[in-house]
């Protein structure tokens, strides 16, 4: 199993939202259909905008969220934005610091994002957006768990996990897909053999030269 080292991953445009809404806006940037990959694209600024709780106080909040969403997606990202696409020399100045909620985590190997994001998803209403997310987020703590444990996890312990982090309030439909270990993490990279060093050991050859072995 490889390792995931931070200085093997891809360059975050904004680090302070974390490595997970980063995966998300990669995986929306997948998505062929147009339609989902705006729907997956409303669910995610809820998110981010649980994230930054503070900019509710600054006015056109959700404009700011769209803007940080096309700055994270790297101006790739096409979608029907409510507001126009920022011009990239907008984000020259330092974003100011996303003020995370102070606690104790439940699960250190699930991060205070999962916990935002299943928030998030216990107040969407019942319907598609909030079964894509809950998706995304069992998929997710899969995910973290075997890459913080290096061991195998069932399902069930993931959706018992989940359920616990909700107080019961998210729960996985018939027909969720949760994905095996091998579509979560990327294989394993052999490293090509080598030529063997030093002479050849043909016993052939070596009567022919001369040589002898004992």
């Amino acid at each position: 199993m490889t390792y995931d080292y931070n200085t093997q991953r891809k360059r975050m445009a904004l680090p302070e939202y974390g490595r997970n809404v980063q995966k998300m806006v990669d995986h929306i940037k997948t998505i062929g259909n147009r339609d989902e990959r705006n729907r997956a694209a409303k669910t995610l600024i809820q998110i981010m905008g649980n994230l930054n709780p503070h900019l509710r106080d600054e006015g056109d909040f959700r404009h700011k969220l769209w803007d940080h969403l096309a700055l994270i997606a790297n101006f790739e990202l096409d979608i029907d934005s409510p507001y126009p696409v920022p011009e990239p020399t907008k984000f020259i100045e330092k974003p100011k610091q996303v003020l995370y909620r102070q606690g104790g985590i439940t699960f250190l190997h699930y991060g205070r994002i999962i916990e935002l994001m299943i928030d998030a998803a216990i107040e969407m209403k019942e319907g598609d957006e909030k079964e894509y997310l809950t998706t995304l987020i069992v998929n997710q703590m899969k995910k973290s768990y075997i890459t913080w444990n290096r061991s195998q996890v069932s399902d069930e312990v993931i959706i018992g996990d989940m359920k616990l982090l909700s107080r019961g309030k998210l729960k996985i439909t018939e027909g969720v897909k949760i994905l095996e270990v091998k579509e979560l993490l990327p294989p394993v990279k052999r490293k090509p053999m080598g030529k063997p060093h030093g002479r050849p050991q043909n016993k052939q050859f070596n009567k022919k030269k001369g040589y002898s072995h004992h």
